[in-house]
């Protein structure tokens, strides 16, 4: 489906703050929580495989006009490369109930985030019973966090301060995860660390 079309969906801005966390969850400060997941190759992936470097993790769903937004203009995809390049891994967690009509199968959100979109991530996730998203406390797609290569969480919020779904308010937003990654590599305290999320609200398995 082309970006465009994903597009005119976006009616209506689904903010964090006006969003209830989906459970009592970590806090910039605190150790990350652990995890084990499969990636879409069917590979189990864990945080602890990472230890001793910055990880960035980024919530994601290709059905959310607030993802298409980051990108229909490689906005995310540069920032992987960019992550990439520092060292930095970068995993995508989709933590969309398989209920939920945004849910796709770990091959089809492979080929759309990675081939059709050109999305460079280290690896794509699938968190359809939402446990990861639930103890990162995680509200919106995009929602994003950084943790240093202490274990220590960062960074948590949104990717800039422009809380729309257009991609023309890209170039002259405040890019927060850049930033963060700036402050962190420097080891310098990251100076914006809690922005508040947007998006489009996680769909999490109710049951």
């Amino acid at each position: 489906m082309p970006l465009r079309r994903h597009l005119a969906l976006a009616t209506v801005l689904a903010a964090a703050a006006a969003l209830p966390l989906p459970s009592l969850a970590v806090a910039v400060g605190d150790t990350a929580p652990a995890f084990e997941l499969k990636d879409t190759q069917g590979k189990t992936v864990k945080l602890a495989d990472f230890k001793g470097r910055h990880v960035v993790l980024e919530w994601t769903n290709p059905g959310c006009p607030f993802v298409v937004k980051h990108y229909g203009p490689q906005n995310m995809q540069t920032l992987q490369k960019e992550a990439k390049a520092k060292n930095v891994v970068w995993l995508s967690i989709n933590s969309t109930a398989r209920s939920h009509r945004d849910h796709l199968a770990p091959a089809a959100l492979q080929d759309k985030l990675v081939k059709d979109w050109g999305a460079a991530p280290a690896a794509v996730l699938m968190d359809e019973a939402g446990s990861v998203g639930k103890a990162y406390g995680a509200r919106t797609t995009p929602h994003m966090y950084v943790i240093d290569p202490a274990g220590k969480l960062v960074f948590a919020g949104g990717i800039d301060d422009k809380r729309t779904s257009s991609p023309a308010d890209i170039p002259g937003a405040k890019n927060f995860v850049r930033a963060a990654l700036a402050d962190s590599l420097a080891g310098k305290p990251v100076a914006t660390p809690n922005p508040a999320p947007y998006g489009c609200s996680i769909k999490y398995d109710a049951s």
